[in-house]
């Protein structure tokens, strides 16, 4: 709840600090002494809309904090850690306004963001009036409402789990949807390419190896005829082994009539035959050895050409085509394991729907069944407000093309006011009257189930009187006893009905130049010359004394 409020150069505020307790807080004065002033500063301090005309005239800025001792669970403090801010003790939300319009933002000390400031204030407080019903306006508030009412947490929440969850497989499958849609687009080249590959066979090193071949078998081309002259000269019809040998025979002839000439010519000429017949066997094996088959030389070329001319098609290298035909029949294999994968994330994709429907679903009957029993609670609550002939639904309409996050289920407070006329959304059916009427009624049944901890009503009773007023009175007690409630009221009946009460009034300071708010809490003698006060008017009777008397008597 809130336990401190302090406002520093606020309109006709200067200085102003102000301590809360549970219960009924009711705020009096009279017409223009400034109670719209502190209901504007305390709505500047959860995040409301700043505005530099808010500073006090002749000031550079204005400042608002409040203090507020929430539970350690409380949404508020979750909030606060989800923004990385330190949660311990107390929480205290702080404004500064600017006179230049600028304005900043902390909660215990820490600057945050104003939509950090509006987010964690919501949480803490809710301000109502005829023309601020802010928790009646969003109908995703009204649907929080009736889960709040029904306890419907823990499936809400299922909902929400399930929702996620067929969000995430539905993610998955159109994933996996778009990569196998892109894969079968080239399925047909993928499989052309891996069979081009595969009665490829290219093996790695292969290029080097056939080009090497192929050198050797271009330069055994060129020796080879080289070789063949020689082996012409040497033992061709040009050798000169016939003619020497002719000679050499001639010569052993004539070798008995004069060795000493002879024996050393024979044996020169014995040399350079054995030296012819041996060059001859060496060209002989040379030739040989030199042989190769053309067509080889043709096959190695041919096996080169084909192999550069894929590495060209498919922008590799030779050496890297074993390695493209594998990822190619991979990409294949995936493409098959794409198929069956899709068939698995299709069935994942409607079993999370199915289970997040069946949710949603149970959620659609449980909301129905709490929308039952609020009505009539809501209904029970409506003829002591004067409001007897009207009547109170929650329209629940299921859609499940609309569902998200929080079900299929738009939920929407309805009225009729009166017999006969058309019943619609609160909003816009009830008068300003009515609506606030509306509004307590619902307050004080959903009090203690999705409330916030401080609720504070401004000119609720506006408009009401008598037995009316009265029963704004006794709501607005009985919903004190769960929450705090503070009310900025003209009712009699509504002060005196009030644990604590704070007469607002403006003075005039340095010489009746400058106006200012004040705000005092009032005793037992002053809260009955207050409540005269409103009862009589300007002068205060002693009749009115009485039944003020009376009214706090009765009421306290």
């Amino acid at each position: 709840m809130l336990v401190q409020l302090a406002i520093r150069d606020i309109v006709l505020i200067d200085r102003l600090e102000l301590e809360f307790g549970a219960g009924l807080t009711a705020l009096t004065g009279e017409t223009g002494a400034g109670k719209s002033i502190l209901l504007d500063a305390f709505s500047l301090a959860l995040g409301g809309r700043g505005d530099g005309d808010l500073v006090r005239s002749g000031q550079k800025q204005g400042q608002v904090t409040a203090v507020f001792d929430p539970p350690a669970d409380h949404p508020a403090r979750k909030r606060a850690l989800e923004q990385g801010l330190a949660v311990e003790g107390d929480l205290i939300l702080r404004r500064v306004q600017m006179a230049d319009g600028r304005s900043r933002a902390f909660v215990n000390d820490q600057p945050v963001g104003i939509q950090t400031l509006k987010a964690i204030g919501r949480e803490l407080v809710e301000i109502h009036g005829q023309h601020d019903d802010r928790a009646l306006v969003d109908p995703a508030v009204h649907r929080a409402l009736v889960d709040a009412y029904g306890g419907h947490d823990a499936l809400a929440e299922k909902t929400r789990e399930a929702h996620a969850a067929m969000r995430r497989a539905e993610k998955a499958l159109q994933e996996e949807l778009l990569a196998v849609e892109a894969a079968r687009k080239e399925a047909d080249y993928l499989r052309h390419a891996h069979e081009e590959l595969v009665r490829l066979n290219p093996q790695t090193g292969e290029e080097a190896r056939l080009a090497d071949e192929r050198a050797g078998m271009m330069q055994a081309e060129k020796v080879l005829g080289d070789l063949r002259d020689a082996h012409e000269s040497v033992a061709g019809d040009g050798s000169p082994l016939s003619t020497l040998s002719a000679a050499m025979r001639r010569l052993e002839r004539r070798a008995s009539q004069a060795p000493a000439l002879i024996e050393p010519s024979l044996k020169a000429l014995d040399a350079a035959l054995t030296a012819l017949d041996g060059a001859q066997q060496t060209l002989d094996q040379a030739l040989r050895d030199a042989q190769f088959d053309p067509r080889a030389l043709e096959r190695a070329e041919e096996r080169l050409f084909a192999l550069r001319a894929a590495a060209r098609k498919y922008a590799a290298s030779v050496d890297n085509l074993p390695a493209l035909a594998e990822k190619f029949a991979a990409d294949l294999a995936a493409l098959d394991a794409g198929e069956k994968r899709l068939i698995a994330f299709s069935r994942e994709s409607e079993t999370a729907g199915e289970y997040f429907r069946a949710c949603a679903g149970a959620l659609s009957v449980a909301r129905q069944v709490a929308a039952n029993t609020l009505d009539a609670s809501v209904k029970a609550e409506l003829p002591p407000l004067k409001l007897g002939q009207a009547e109170f639904f929650t329209e629940i309409v299921t859609d499940e093309t609309q569902a998200g996050p929080d079900g299929a289920d738009r939920v929407e407070f309805w009225v009729q006011t009166n017999p006969g006329a058309r019943p619609g959304p609160l909003m816009k059916v009830a008068s300003g009257g009515e609506l606030s009427r509306f509004m307590l009624a619902l307050k004080v049944v959903l009090a203690d189930r999705g409330s916030a901890p401080t609720l504070v009503f401004d000119e609720i009773d506006a408009g009401a009187g008598g037995a009316a007023a009265d029963a704004i009175g006794q709501r607005l007690a009985r919903l004190a006893a769960r929450v705090q409630v503070m009310s900025v009221t003209h009712a009699p009946q509504v002060a005196a009905r009030a644990t604590t009460h704070l007469r607002i009034s403006k003075d005039l300071a340095d010489k009746g130049k400058r106006a200012s708010t004040r705000v005092a809490p009032l005793g037992a003698e002053h809260r009955r010359e207050e409540i005269a006060r409103m009862l009589a008017g300007a002068t205060i009777t002693d009749e009115a004394r009485a039944a003020a008397a009376s009214l706090m008597k009765s009421d306290g």
